[in-house]
C-alpha cells in the first residue's frame, strides 16, 4: 500500500503512515489474540495475569503478520515462499507422496525462526497441479533430516509454458500446525498468499533442472519479492 503524500498533518496522515508500516495479521491469528484478549479481560484485577495476557496478544499479533509484498514483474522467475534464511542448497529427488520420478532436482531450503513472518507464497505463478500431505515427525526444521523426517505439505505448481516448481512445507520443532489453502485446480498468481505455518518451520522449493540459482545460503529471504532462481 503506498504512502499518502497528499494527506497534511493530522490524525488522518498518521493514521495512513501507520497502515502502511505495522502489517495486517492474517486471519489465522485471530482466535490466539482473541484468546489472550479474552484472558486479559478475565484477569483484568490481577496486574500480572492482565500484563501477561496482554502480552501474549501483542505476541501473537506480530507473529502472525502478513506484510505486504511486490512481486517482481520480470517472467521466468521463481520467487522465495517463505520470509527466512537460507540454509540449504542442494539436489534432492522431489516428495515421494507426489509420485514424480525420483531423479534429483535443484532444491533450496529456508528456515523460518518464531521472529519471521510465517505466511507462505507462491514461487510461480501457474496452476495448482497436486497438494499432499504427508505425516511425519516434528524434529528441528534446521536439520538435513527435517526435509524428509518432518510432517510436510507439498504442493506442485505448473506454468503456463508447463515449467513445473514444488513448494513443501515442512512443520519445526515447535510448529504443530500447518495451514494450506491450496487445492489442485487453483490458479496462483506470483507471490500470492497459499498457506501458512504455526512457530517456526521449512520451506523447501524445488526447481527445474537446469535452473539458474541466484542465492546463496545463509542469505536472508522476503517472500514474494525475493529471487532464487531463473527457470531455464
Amino acid at each position: 500500500m503506498a504512502r499518502r503524500p497528499d494527506l497534511k498533518s493530522g490524525p488522518a496522515r498518521l493514521l495512513a503512515l501507520a497502515r502502511t508500516t505495522i502489517p495486517p495479521m492474517h486471519p489465522a491469528g485471530l482466535p490466539f489474540v482473541g484468546a489472550s484478549l479474552a484472558a486479559a479481560a478475565l484477569g483484568r484485577r490481577n496486574r500480572w495475569l492482565r500484563g501477561a495476557a496482554l502480552a501474549s496478544a501483542a505476541a501473537n499479533a506480530a507473529f502472525f503478520r502478513h506484510p505486504p509484498r511486490v512481486p517482481p514483474t520480470r517472467p521466468n522467475l521463481v520467487v522465495a515462499p517463505a520470509d527466512g534464511l537460507i540454509c540449504l542448497i542442494e539436489e534432492a529427488p522431489p516428495p515421494a507422496e507426489l509420485g514424480l520420478p525420483a531423479t534429483p532436482l535443484p532444491r533450496i531450503s529456508i528456515f523460518l525462526s518464531i521472529f519471521d513472518a510465517h505466511v507462505q507464497r507462491a514461487p510461480i505463478g501457474g496452476e495448482v497441479v497436486a497438494v499432499e500431505h504427508r505425516p511425519g515427525l516434528f524434529g528441528s526444521a534446521e536439520l538435513e533430516a527435517a526435509s524428509e523426517d518432518n510432517e510436510r505439505y507439498s504442493v506442485l505448481i505448473r506454468t503456463a509454458d508447463g515449467v513445473e516448481v514444488i513448494a513443501v512445507q515442512i512443520a519445526g520443532l515447535v510448529a504443530r500446525r500447518i495451514v494450506c489453502d491450496a487445492k489442485a485446480g487453483d490458479k496462483l498468481a506470483i507471490g500470492q498468499t497459499y498457506g501458512l505455518i504455526r512457530y517456526g518451520s521449512r520451506l523447501d522449493t524445488y526447481l527445474p533442472a537446469g535452473s539458474n540459482i541466484v542465492v546463496t545460503t545463509g542469505q536472508r529471504a522476503l517472500a514474494g519479492e525475493t529471487v532464487l532462481a531463473e527457470l531455464p
